[in-house]
């Protein structure tokens, strides 16, 4: 009957006004403000990049809130950053490379390349065709400048301007020559034997075909690549050898997305993506070697442990005989580079596409073997800050201008540091150590110097800091408590910062490349709107879970609660993402959204649960075999630590969250009944065997593989347990997890004969939601669900 109660006489009040302001300066706010997002908060600067000359810095700004973002510049020691004309929009050099004294860079823009003098900004074209040029580099020497271009690759010589041809890539398979035999062959040889004129013809022909081959200049030798698709060119600095990629494209079914709202009036299919565990695209690496004019296989079959089966496999094994640990065939890899010193020495990372291993590996140029310098495994997966667990890249890894040593993260101690490694001895150093991450690191011009983003200080704060190529210590550059995204200048005398706290947007700042610099501000981007709220910052805390682990979390608390109040834990999305931190949330709207949450007498939890992003590696492998395991079982423990600690209600939490977790939500509701009164489960996974590959093969492997942690990770196999209210919200044309995913679910609790749920559908959005209407809808439907279960 309570619930009855409330639920009638909410409708007798404003909606969305606090019961009990606490502030006088906190103004009343309403969910259609906070849900504008950039109209409301302002036009944040984005897309920092700077110039040539190293005093000025571009960015992406909209302070008059104008229809489309524009360009905007300022230089050091200005304070009134300036929009950029179309004419210097036009003119401005896009990201490129720079030789070796730095005095010269090449670009390409608009599928055009630019060749520039850094010191002077005098610029030239070089190319002016239809086609297509890009990713122009200098050569080893600085004497070639070599770019892409319809899928080989050439070198323009500076000093000459000749165009070079260095790769004949043909898509296809080569004419087989038409040599007759048998039967045709006999008459051939019948007709020559019988007719001079016919001979004397064949004579001259074969005469004239070998003087014109004999006369034609060389070229590089034809490659065909069938209907494979080829990628990843790259040469060495003397340009005597390209390294390239073939990819074996799988033509699997994919699922398709209905699309009801739509300009023709008709409704529309759409392809979206294949399912985890569907065949994947496979891939070989080659190197062409101009010299010898020849091409052969990087030989990925001799890797140490290449044959070595996931010890997860062990669980499925059945019969009296001896568990093999090893496959009878390779397992599928894809390599990454060559990453080319400066005399030419090459090295590689190879991922296993089960992502179970990383090899970095020295790679002998003349006959494609490899040397290993070193394996990193894991018995989850290899992921980590600088240590990429996407297809095409290496992560953070380079060479020292000694020509021996190279750099690279790995995450040996548990959490994802920087090493050295002598190529000559195989000796290994941590350059840096301890329970932080190293975020990004980034080798300087002159070779002796690591500029870092670490989390050093503390998991929830990122700052900058210097350290020595060959070892020291770590020097905090930038001071002021929050998170810093950094860009150094080309010439690496400044930097140009987005800086933010928790309650502040990020704002554009410079200072010089020392410690002890001012950071200088450049911009003021949020509104008046924005700026009549007094926005709080959420207090930082850990809690204790059943399996003894710190959990950390940001708490929203009103400044004086009711006893045993209502609350909220809020469920980040992604996984591996983090939300408990000092700076500006890419949940902005949810934060507001606590805000205005409080002000109606709610306690609001926010929690780095299990998996999430700057904890290191067992925190982030955590939910390996089991999402909805320790990740729940946070949240759960996140309800009793509010009851334990902030006097709170145990019977009036709610829990809500979108993406992973809304999948969170759902599988709080559906295994731990009562524990959270009411949850709003929005662009939730339902069921992983539904997911895409990349991301679900590494925490759960495939369906076929390893059922249990399907069956045990997917809420559509525990809704029977549903007791509590359930608000599904969803975009229909959401190509990342696709709205098939909820319909199957409301078929299941359907079936269940479920009471206590509602569905709301959009039919214009997809995953990220990006009308204000939408976002305002959907977030009503939110504060109306906990309004009526739990005040």
């Amino acid at each position: 009957m309570r619930l009855t109660f409330y639920c009638l006489c909410l409708f007798t009040i404003p909606l969305f006004t606090y019961a009990q302001p606490s502030v006088t300066n906190r103004s009343s706010l309403e969910i259609r403000q906070i849900m504008q997002g950039e109209d409301f908060v302002g036009y944040l600067p984005e897309s920092v990049r700077w110039g040539t000359d190293s005093r000025t810095i571009y960015f992406s700004w909209n302070p008059d809130g104008d229809t489309l973002r524009s360009d905007y510049r300022i230089r050091v020691g200005e304070n009134r950053p300036v929009k950029v004309t179309d004419e210097e929009l036009k003119a401005m050099p896009g990201r490129g490379s720079y030789n070796t004294d730095r005095d010269q860079m090449v670009y390409s823009r608009n599928g055009d390349l630019y060749w520039m003098e850094t010191g002077t900004g005098k610029t030239r074209q070089l190319t002016n065709t239809v086609g297509y040029e890009s990713s122009p580099e200098f050569s080893g020497d600085d004497q070639f400048i070599v770019y892409e271009s319809d899928n080989n690759l050439f070198t323009w010589e500076i000093a000459t301007g000749e165009i070079t041809q260095l790769t004949n890539f043909i898509k296809g398979n080569k004419r087989s020559s038409r040599s007759s035999e048998g039967q045709k062959k006999w008459l051939e040889d019948q007709q020559m034997e019988l007719f001079d004129v016919l001979r004397e013809r064949k004579a001259v022909s074969d005469a004239r075909r070998k003087r014109r081959e004999q006369l034609e200049p060389d070229r590089p030798v034809e490659i065909y690549y069938g209907s494979k698709r080829i990628g990843g060119m790259t040469a060495s600095p003397d340009l005597r050898y390209v390294a390239y990629r073939l990819t074996t494209t799988v033509d699997d079914k994919i699922s398709e997305m209905p699309q009801y709202v739509t300009e023709s009036g008709y409704a529309e299919m759409a392809r979206t993506r294949p399912k985890v565990g569907d065949i994947q695209d496979s891939y070989d690496s080659y190197l062409y070697d101009r010299q010898r004019d020849t091409f052969y296989t990087i030989k990925t079959g001799e890797i140490p442990g290449i044959k070595e089966k996931p010890a997860y496999l062990f669980e499925y094994h059945e019969g009296e005989e001896e568990f093999e640990r090893e496959y009878k065939n390779d397992r599928d890899v894809i390599v990454a580079g060559p990453y080319f010193s400066d005399n030419g020495q090459a090295v590689v990372v190879i991922r296993s596409l089960d992502n179970k291993d990383r090899w970095i590996m020295q790679l002998d140029l003349e006959t494609g073997s490899l040397k290993l310098l070193d394996r990193q495994r894991d018995e989850a997966w290899v992921g980590g800050p600088g240590i990429s667990g996407w297809n095409f890249s290496g992560g953070t890894i380079g060479w020292l201008p000694d020509n021996e040593h190279i750099y690279f993260q790995s995450e040996a101690t548990g959490f994802s540091h920087l090493y050295l490694l002598n190529v000559k001895t195989g000796d290994k150093k941590a350059l840096t150590n301890g329970k932080f991450e190293i975020i990004s690191a980034q080798l300087s011009n002159d070779g002796s110097t690591f500029y870092i983003v670490s989390n050093a200080e503390s998991p929830h704060e990122h700052h900058f800091y210097h350290l020595p190529a060959m070892g020291g210590k770590m020097q905090k550059i930038t001071q002021s408590k929050g998170g810093h995204e950094v860009d150094i200048s080309p010439d690496e005398k400044y930097l140009a910062i987005r800086f933010s706290t928790s309650n502040q947007p990020w704002e554009l700042y410079v200072m010089e490349n020392k410690a002890g610099a001012e950071m200088t501000r450049l911009t003021e981007s949020t509104t008046e709107a924005f700026g009549t709220y007094d926005w709080r910052k959420p207090e930082i805390v850990r809690f204790r879970a059943a399996d003894g682990a710190q959990v950390p979390a940001r708490i929203y608390r009103p400044e004086n609660p009711t006893p045993d109040g209502p609350a909220v834990i809020f469920v980040h999305g992604a996984g591996y993402l983090q939300n408990v931190h000092e700076w500006w949330s890419s949940y902005f709207r949810e934060y507001m959204f606590h805000n205005i949450l409080v002000d109606n007498g709610y306690t609001v939890l926010d929690i780095d649960y299990r998996a999430s992003d700057g904890y290191g590696r067992d925190w982030r492998t955590a939910i390996y075999r089991h999402m909805g395991g320790k990740d729940l079982s946070d949240q759960v423990d996140g309800a009793k630590y509010l009851v334990d600690e902030w006097d709170v209600d145990a019977d009036r939490i709610g829990i809500y969250g979108g993406s992973y977790g809304g999948f969170i939500t759902l599988m709080a509701l559906f295994n731990n009944p009562g524990t959270f009164k009411s949850g709003a489960a929005l662009r939730s996974v339902t069921d992983w065997a539904h997911y895409n590959h990349g991301y679900t093969a590494n925490i759960l492997n495939t369906p076929t593989t390893d059922s249990i942690a399907y069956q045990r990770s997917s809420p559509i196999n525990f809704a029977e347990g549903l007791e509590d209210q359930l608000l599904i919200l969803h975009g229909m044309v959401d190509s990342n997890v696709q709205f098939q995913d909820v319909v199957r679910l409301a078929q299941r609790l359907i079936e269940l004969g479920k009471d206590n749920w509602e569905f709301a559908v959009f039919p214009l959005e997809s995953h990220g939601f990006v009308e204000p209407s939408s976002w305002t809808d959907e977030y009503k439907r939110i504060f109306r669900l906990f309004q009526e279960t739990l005040k």
